[in-house]
């Protein structure tokens, strides 16, 4: 079945800058965003799905860490690569969205329509850079932690939260590593906040999703703050139960980030 599309999404081209539209968006847009993504996650609800993504990844950290120490270091950098890769993992809720938001077929089949996309190569594309981001970020990660410690091994878990809260070194880790991950979060938000989502609603060229995600972010610098704020700290919330939360808190921020875009993208 051919991908389908409605008056909403458009065959032709739309590569002209001068087409598109950046609004000014608030906290009440926030807010929006937020309640229409629970809404579209209880009438579509993709936890298992989820659990089935994040508990393979869970289980290998905890099965090598059995196996080892040494890679201790990079269970908070790993799981807290969820922000950089976020937008390419919620693709399938950017679609499920759309199309609710349409009145078309909402089966959970449908999570993978974005397969059929004009856009595919360009939402690939995206997600290759994001993915690219990761790995420096686990890179960079792993580099300041070996050059801060002097490449030491923990001898235990506890051993290991007593360096990073109770001594010097710890609180310096905690600093520079934050710091580091601001940093490739704020480029990933930058590159990718409408990027993901206007691909699926227009076929457009990637360079020109990417310049208007940046526009966004710029038109409107404090709101997309918040939004950051928000983003990091439901995942971080939804990190603690066993990381059980993550899979209502994925795919809810997933279906409000569509809704996000649809407040501060329009069209000429």
């Amino acid at each position: 079945m051919a991908y389908e599309q409605s008056i909403n999404i458009t065959d032709i081209e739309t590569n002209s800058l001068n087409e598109i539209v950046i609004r000014n968006i608030g906290r009440t847009e926030l807010k929006c965003a937020l309640i229409k993504g629970f809404s579209d996650f209880i009438t579509m609800p993709t936890h298992l799905a989820f659990l089935c993504l994040i508990y393979p990844v869970v289980t290998l950290i905890a099965a090598r860490i059995y196996g080892g120490y040494e890679v201790l270091p990079l269970v908070f950098p790993v799981l807290a690569g969820y922000t950089l890769i976020g937008p390419l993992v919620a693709t399938g809720m950017y679609e499920l969205s759309r199309r609710r938001e349409l009145g078309m077929d909402i089966s959970r089949q449908h999570f993978f329509e974005v397969l059929r996309s004009p856009s595919i190569w360009s939402i690939i594309l995206l997600g290759l850079l994001l993915t690219t981001i990761y790995f420096l970020w686990l890179g960079a990660a792993w580099a300041i932690f070996s050059d801060m410690t002097g490449g030491m091994t923990p001898e235990s878990v506890s051993a290991f939260v007593a360096l990073v809260f109770s001594t010097v070194i710890g609180q310096q880790l905690i600093l520079v590593g934050c710091t580091t991950g601001f940093i490739f979060s704020v480029a990933v938000l930058t590159l990718s906040i409408v990027s993901f989502p206007m691909l699926l609603d227009r076929n457009v060229k990637l360079r020109v999703a990417i310049d208007t995600s940046i526009r966004v972010v710029l038109t409107n610098p404090l709101t997309i703050g918040v939004w950051g704020i928000i983003v990091t700290g439901a995942l971080l919330i939804g990190s603690i139960p066993f990381f059980v939360g993550l899979a209502v808190v994925l795919p809810v921020l997933g279906h409000a980030t569509w809704h996000l875009y649809r407040a501060t993208v329009g069209y000429n």
